[in-house]
């Protein structure tokens, strides 16, 4: 799991930092299995935020609980060397094994 979540981590890099509409920043659960990407819109009249990524890693797998990025995180892990079978696209339907 270390390999995976080391890819998982920088590949989640990619998705923060200065954008057109604000500041995309990338949240941790204390045990670094739990991951957001939460957009501040601060150029607007009205205030935005936006959750454009909810991920989690069990045991050998990535889970994609919800994704709603241009470049999609699958395509991103794939292309940093992730397995496609290691990545579940939760909120496209694909089941999530139960373990232990």
């Amino acid at each position: 799991m270390g390999k995976l979540k080391e890819i998982l981590k920088e590949t989640l890099d990619t998705y923060t930092g200065r954008a057109l509409i604000g500041t995309s920043y990338l949240t941790a659960s204390t045990d670094d299995n739990f991951f957001t990407v939460t957009t501040v819109a601060e150029n607007t009249e009205k205030r935005v935020v936006n959750h454009s990524l909810t991920v989690r890693i069990e045991s050998d797998l990535i889970i994609i609980e919800e994704d709603i990025n241009n470049k999609p995180l699958v395509d991103a892990l794939v292309q940093n060397g992730v397995d496609r079978k290691h990545i579940i696209l939760a909120y496209a339907g694909e089941s999530i094994p139960i373990t232990g």
